[in-house]
This record gives structure tokens, C-alpha cells and sequence, in this order.
């Protein structure tokens, strides 16, 4: 096998692929990506089993001949990450592989890449085609609030429920609950059943990452085990996680007598900033009180100090108090433009608080205990 590749797509390449690899793993072939030259094609393959990549070159590539290599992923990443040249050619000997430029040389030992795992292509007749924006925004703003250190571990992925023209996901650690809802197109009469089409955090992460510009559309085809993703470029499975997601449709608020309070997430997010100064990881809340045309945040933690923070917002009802932890406002801050217009939804302060935006998202948070 011999290829000449231009360095800087070569490694954007690479490290999408070998973010895949495992960094440590009792299969050692595992700690490699898979690099097949064939039919004219350039493919690198990487997989930890649970996960794996299927990613082709086509730019930036002269291929002189076809063949196999296994690239180690620490070394290999190295190499192009230091390497200041401009094109590398990758050749194997027989003996290892050797990578160079117009200024350096590496020869790296070789596995045998006949050994190293089938990572499955997509041949999937049936799937969902979601647009690549809606995709991209159903993954930032749900996988945040997934909890992969519980054991509950169907709380350790982004739940995907797809049919017809109706595609959603959700994200939960059991304190707060990220919904994201849009409109794909099923082909082959694609549909997940129940809540059983539940995606590794980690996997639907590289997922987003690894669709660009190009793509206008993504397609996903969930099967009774894993879950495949296409863009113009590569394809990743992932095993589901096991388990059944918790019925997140009885944790979203269903109320006839809440407040609605039309908000923006720049102001909201800069005061917050500031009223969180003085918390730290122990005292996390802080009092939302909504009263007279005013929302006053307010913290207190021993040996920090005190803040009251207040904003004007439209709300002329009975005063109430609500006591969030000030991260999960953060991070529903975060994922959307600052200037974004949001509703949020209070009942009592025992009741919990619902964010929503009018393209579909919506996130729940359960009130904390007050501690005064």
C-alpha cells in the first residue's frame, strides 16, 4: 500500500477516526485505525466494539497502491499533529508502516490488519433522513442533561423516538429533562418502538461531530440493537444502551393554571452569571423569586458571601419563589443564541420549572429543597 495525502485533512481525518480507538483495551489491535486502500478508495476504520467508524478520504489523496494498513493511534497522531509538511506519503514494507515528508521519516511497526474487527457499513433500506441543522441541535441541546456516571444506566444516553414524519429526542439524569422535537422523513416506513432506542452519550457526541457543512441531510436506521448514522462521508454505529428510558412524557408539565413569563437568554444568562459569584459545588441553589414585574436570584453560602440579583421581566402575579440548581439554567442557557426568546413556565415553588422556545425545544427542571 502507498498513498500520498495532504497532511492537514489527513489528520482532520485521523482524528475523527481515532477518537473511536480506545486509549486502553485488552485487545491491543483495537488501539489502531484501519486505513484499506482499494477500488480507488480510501477508507480508515476504527472501533472500541461498541462503537465504530467508517470514515472515507477523498480529498487531498493520490493513491499509487492499494492495500491495508493498521496506523497506531498515539504515534500516528503525533506524527501528523507535529509534522510540518505539507503532503505525508503512508507506504507499508512488509515490516511496518512508514510515514514521511520532505523533512522526516517514521517508521512505525505493523500489525496485521487482516485481524483487526469488520466495522459494518450502512445497507440499511429503511431509515429516518433528518436535516443536518435539526440533527445537530437535537444532540447539543439533550446530551448535556444525560447522566452517564448513574447506574441507572438508561440515563447514560440521549433517547431517539422516530417515526413518520415526527422525530425527537430526550436527555435526562432525573433532576432535569431536555426534550428536542422537529420533522425528518421516514423512508421505508422507518420507526423506532417504545423507549427502547437509547444512544451512548459518548456515541451520539461523535456522531455530531462528525457531520460538516456538506451534509444536508443525515440519515439514522435504529435496529433491534444499534444504531447507524450516514453523512456523505462516513458511517458510525453504536449498541443502544440496555434498559427502558423512564416515561419522560409523564415528567413534562401538563398544567392549566402556570405562569407564563416571556423571557430572553442573554439577560437571564448574565445575571445569573452573577448571582452564581458566591455558590460553590456543595450550595448550588439559588432563590428565583418572581414578583412585581421582577425576578430576583438570590445565594447565600457560608464563607462565600450573599448576592441578589434582579432583572424586569413581564409577571404581575402572586409572588413565588423557586429554588434551582443554578447549573442545569446554565446549560440551557448555553445552548442557545443569546439573543433566543424563550417562555418560562412557574407554578409554585414546589413545582417544576418548564423552559420552552417556539422550534421545539423544551427542558424541565425539579425545584431543589430550600435551605432557608
Amino acid at each position: 500500500m502507498k498513498i500520498i495525502c495532504e497532511r492537514e485533512s489527513l489528520a482532520a481525518a485521523f482524528q475523527l477516526a481515532a477518537s473511536v480507538a480506545p486509549a486502553r483495551s485488552p485487545k491491543e489491535i483495537l488501539q489502531n485505525v484501519k486505513i484499506n486502500v482499494s477500488n480507488g478508495q480510501v477508507t480508515m476504520t476504527a472501533t472500541d466494539m461498541e462503537v465504530g467508524i467508517r470514515l472515507d478520504l477523498a480529498e487531498g489523496i493520490e493513491i499509487e497502491t492499494e492495500g491495508a494498513a493498521l496506523l497506531p493511534v498515539a504515534r500516528t497522531g503525533a506524527i501528523l499533529r507535529e509534522s510540518t509538511d505539507e503532503k505525508l506519503t503512508i507506504e507499508t514494507d512488509g515490516s511496518g508502516v512508514l510515514i514521511s515528508g520532505n523533512r522526516s521519516k517514521f517508521k512505525l511497526p505493523g500489525a496485521n490488519p487482516d485481524e483487526f474487527p469488520r466495522v459494518v457499513g450502512f445497507e440499511e433500506e429503511s431509515y429516518h433522513s433528518i436535516p443536518t441543522g435539526l440533527f445537530r441541535q437535537m444532540v447539543k441541546r439533550t446530551v448535556f442533561a444525560t447522566d452517564a456516571e448513574s447506574s441507572r444506566y438508561a440515563l447514560g444516553g440521549v433517547l431517539l423516538e422516530l417515526e413518520g414524519d415526527s422525530v425527537l429526542a430526550v436527555g435526562t439524569d432525573g433532576r432535569r429533562l431536555a426534550r428536542m422535537q422537529g420533522t425528518g422523513t421516514s423512508v421505508g416506513d422507518h420507526k423506532t418502538t417504545g423507549t427502547s432506542t437509547i444512544v451512548p452519550t459518548r456515541a451520539i457526541q461523535l456522531m455530531e461531530r462528525a457531520v460538516d457543512e456538506q451534509d444536508e441531510q443525515i440519515q439514522l436506521a435504529a435496529r433491534a440493537n444499534d444504531l447507524l448514522l450516514r453523512t456523505h462521508r462516513c458511517t458510525i454505529y453504536s449498541r443502544l444502551v440496555e434498559g427502558r428510558y423512564p416515561n419522560w412524557r409523564q415528567v413534562f408539565p401538563q398544567r392549566e393554571n402556570a405562569s407564563q413569563i416571556d423571557m430572553t437568554v442573554g439577560p437571564l444568562f448574565a445575571s445569573l452569571r452573577q448571582a452564581a459569584i458566591v455558590t460553590d459545588r456543595e450550595s448550588r441553589g439559588i432563590d428565583f423569586t418572581f414578583a412585581d414585574g421582577t425576578l430576583k436570584m438570590e445565594a447565600n453560602t457560608t464563607g462565600l458571601g450573599e448576592s441578589v440579583v434582579e432583572i424586569p421581566i413581564a409577571y404581575e402575579g402572586e409572588s413565588v419563589t423557586l429554588t434551582m440548581d443554578h447549573r442545569f439554567v446554565a446549560d440551557f442557557c448555553k445552548v442557545l443564541d443569546a439573543e433566543t426568546n424563550f417562555i418560562l413556565e412557574i407554578e409554585s415553588g414546589k413545582s417544576p420549572a418548564l423552559l420552552s422556545t417556539e422550534d421545539g425545544y423544551g427542558y424541565v427542571i425539579m425545584p431543589m429543597a430550600r435551605d432557608r
